[in-house]
């Protein structure tokens, strides 16, 4: 660039700078002026009005006078005839244009009056002494919320003194009189004061259609003195304020409130800004002219570069070529070419990030989520099957993420090798993946084969690791239009392949249904107990030799209240998958203790049998909490028996033993319930802590007819005892299994030809009923 250039362009900003430094002083002083004039010309209007009212408030003083010397008024007031009275203060104080009339005894009684009835006292009577002693005196009072300005002058009546009194409401109409004299809106306030804070109780004039908010904002600044002395801005509606006390009283406070908005105010100041920013911009413009005029051959080619830089920027190519400048600005131009260059590279990168799995490479769900939506809008039909690892989580844990990265590589890599052409791969997140697959359903044998080739054991430091792969199948357009459905029902159909444990299923119609049943008991389950929907029914065991009564098994039962009666099957299930199976047991531990109490003091000592989850057989606080529930309703440990499942047992079977030692430790006593549907056997559970076994009632409900089940049931009896064990078998139906099961030697029975499950208000009655048939042999049938 040339000193003439550099020299043309300083002084084009001195120019700019200069003319923006003058402008904005000028402007500032001329408004500091305006609003410091306007603060001038509020505090005259404020004392004019004030005079105004003094003014309007001394004619009053002056009728009240004359009506004081007029000689038929004081023969009136001699007579003491009130209806005369008040008939002519009314008269003369409407030709007064008094607001208010009244004439007040010697005592302070009022005689007569347009506001307070006859014989009432005037509550002013300091206003009364000072019209005494000085012939006049003038207050603020307030009436029925309504603000007066009040004169009293005294009147000699006969011996003694009364006074006339006049008042000059402050409303609306002289709020509008004083407004048009002075050119400005006026405003009457009245507030009381309160010892949290003055209230306003009356505004009249310009305000009065003002907001809540912004009266109330006022007579709070009001009470603190401001704009008395001074006009300063108020923010609310934007205006220079000043305001005068016109009096007060120990009720409160009245306020005569003069203002002018801003907009007004300033109207010549912004007219000036308008003109000197005109001349600015003249002076600008024609600067501008001068400097672009001499820097066109300069700017022209910075131009071309702008241009093309604003192109990268919004990804078009720029179509640069830097031989076409030169010194500097061909340097620059190779540069953008350049990094036009690395964008492009970078966006790709980016783009294939954005819809590629990192660890896998293969396609991710945002990927699949586009492909979806553009496949929904074809006409092709096509076949999801959604993949997921069975316990993958396990393997984390025990061999390490690394493992776990490695293992989902691998599985990323088979499915590539399984897809063919227009099919596709994804990784959905987790160990969850997707299969794109052509035609209207995958055929049998290409799912087995898919399911055997993920199969094959992976290698692991020379160890095999086998997969166990759940998968779920849907079609378009079968069954969904839309790719949030078709990728919500693949997860329905993979999740009940999972809980069903089967390698792979079709979604069929209706799951959906099920799986928001599922996500409403799972929501719902959170709330039952506190709610009051749980219930507890009993269900007796009986001695098999003797009938008697050996104790109960408590059942926990849910009533939702739109799905009704929920199966325990169900639920606990639900409870135990979505982790709030502890809620249910510390209800549950909390309601037998309380039951067996209330029991207990009505003498009835009966041993209660309660079912625990494979999550409260290994949770180390059980016993703790158990026997803090037993000692808080003074039960012995021994009258409660803890029921637990053999599947329970083996999915931890060291915690699940160290557990239950710690219960029989504290006196429990502990029952492997369901035995033979488990993977356990007697001699595996031998070294348990248990005192009981209980038939599967799956055993039991064959027994009548079926040899294998009988021998089954007989060795389980021998074995069960040769350990010391006792026998309970549930599901007794008939007299004829009853018979066989004493035969064999069971010690317990349990079943509906005892007795269904019972509500608890019904056990008392139905002890007393079974007692008494057995005494009377005429239970012997059925125990």
């Amino acid at each position: 660039m040339t000193l003439r250039r550099r020299l043309m362009l300083t002084m084009l900003g001195m120019v700019i700078v200069a003319q923006l430094i003058v402008a904005v002083a000028t402007l500032g002083n001329i408004r500091h002026y305006a609003i410091q004039n306007g603060a001038h010309e509020l505090g005259i209007a404020t004392n004019v009005a004030r005079q105004l009212i003094d003014e309007r408030v001394r004619q009053l003083a002056d009728s009240a006078a004359m009506l004081a010397a007029n000689g038929s008024f004081a023969a009136d007031v001699a007579t003491r005839d009130s209806h005369a009275i008040g008939e002519e203060l009314r008269d003369y104080g409407e030709r007064a244009g008094a607001d208010m009339v009244m004439l007040v005894g010697p005592e302070g009684q009022l005689l007569a009056g347009s506001h307070w009835l006859p014989g009432s006292l005037f509550p002013y009577r300091e206003l009364l002494q000072r019209a005494r002693s000085e012939q006049y005196a003038s207050a603020v009072l307030i009436d029925q919320r309504q603000p007066y300005k009040l004169v009293m002058v005294p009147v000699p009546a006969l011996d003694s003194i009364g006074w006339i009194g006049m008042g000059l409401q402050l409303d609306d109409a002289l709020a509008d009189e004083i407004s048009g004299l002075i050119q400005r809106p006026a405003t009457f306030i009245a507030d009381t004061d309160t010892d949290a804070s003055p209230q306003v109780e009356f505004v009249a004039g310009a305000l009065k259609g003002a907001g809540v908010a912004t009266v109330d904002s006022l007579g709070r600044a009001l009470a603190q003195g401001r704009y008395l002395d001074s006009a300063l801005p108020f923010s609310p509606n934007d205006a220079l304020t000043r305001a005068a006390r016109l009096g007060e009283n120990s009720s409160g406070s009245v306020y005569i409130v003069i203002q002018q908005k801003f907009d007004e105010l300033l109207a010549a100041f912004n007219e000036l800004s308008w003109q000197l920013l005109g001349i600015f911009a003249v002076m600008l413009v024609i600067a501008a002219l001068a400097a672009g005029f001499s820097a066109r051959s300069m700017a022209a080619p910075l131009i071309r570069l702008s241009e093309a830089a604003g192109r990268i920027g919004r990804g078009e190519r720029a179509n640069l070529s830097p031989e076409r400048f030169a010194g500097d600005m061909a340097v620059l131009a190779t540069t953008l070419k350049k990094m036009e260059a690395d964008i492009d590279t970078r966006e790709r990168t980016l783009r294939y990030q954005s819809y590629h799995d990192q660890l896998t490479g293969l396609a991710n769900r945002q990927s699949a989520q586009k492909d979806l939506e553009a496949g929904v809008e074809g006409e092709a039909s096509f076949t999801l099957i959604r993949l997921s690892i069975r316990g993958f989580r396990h393997i984390n844990d025990t061999f390490g993420y690394a493992t776990g990265d490695f293992v989902l590589q691998t599985m990323a890599r088979r499915l590539l090798t399984l897809i063919g052409s227009g099919e596709q791969a994804y990784r959905l997140g987790g160990d969850e993946f997707l299969l794109w697959l052509t035609g209207s359903e995958a055929s049998e044998a290409r799912v087995q084969e898919l399911h055997r080739q993920l199969r094959v054991p992976i290698v692991l430091d020379e160890s095999p690791l086998s997969l166990s792969i759940a998968s779920g199948e849907v079609s378009f357009p079968l069954h969904g239009y839309t790719a949030w459905q078709l990728l919500r029902r693949a997860e329905i159909a993979m999740d009940r392949a999972k809980a069903s444990r089967m390698r792979h299923l079709r979604y069929l119609e209706g799951q959906d249904e099920q799986h928001q049943r599922r996500l409403m008991l799972v929501r719902d389950l959170q709330h039952a107990a506190a709610q009051g929907q749980l219930k507890l029914v009993y269900q007796p065991q009986i001695d098999t030799k003797s009938g008697e009564i050996n104790g109960f098994e408590a059942l926990m039962r849910w009533h939702h209240p739109t799905l009704g009666l929920v199966s325990p099957d169900e639920f606990i299930g639900l409870a135990e998958q979505s982790g709030n199976i502890a809620l249910l047991t510390r209800w549950l531990i909390d309601s037998v203790g309380r039951q067996m109490a209330e029991w207990e003091a009505r003498g009835r000592m009966l041993r209660i049998s309660i079912n625990l989850s494979a999550q409260d057989v290994i949770d180390p606080a059980l016993p703790d909490r158990l026997e803090s529930v037993m000692h808080h309703y003074r039960l012995s440990p021994a009258r409660l028996c803890l029921e637990v499942t053999e599947s329970a047992i083996i999915q931890d079977p060291v915690l699940a033993h160290r557990t239950l030692e710690k219960l029989r430790c504290r006196g429990f006593r502990i029952a492997v319930d369901d035995f033979g549907t488990g993977y356990s056997s007697l001699s595996q559970i031998r070294s348990l802590p248990i005192e009981e076994l209980k038939i599967d009632k799956s055993f039991i409900f064959g027994l009548d007819d079926s040899a294998d089940d009988r021998t089954i049931v007989r060795s389980t009896i021998e074995l069960g005892h040769n350990l010391g064990l006792e026998i309970v078998a549930e599901g007794v139906e008939s007299s004829v299994s009853r018979q066989l099961l004493n035969e064999l030697g069971c010690d317990y029975l349990q079943g509906y030809f005892i007795s269904r499950p019972m509500a608890v208000e019904d056990v008392p009655d139905w002890i007393e009923q079974y007692d008494s048939q057995k005494s009377t042999g005429k239970g012997s049938d059925k125990g």
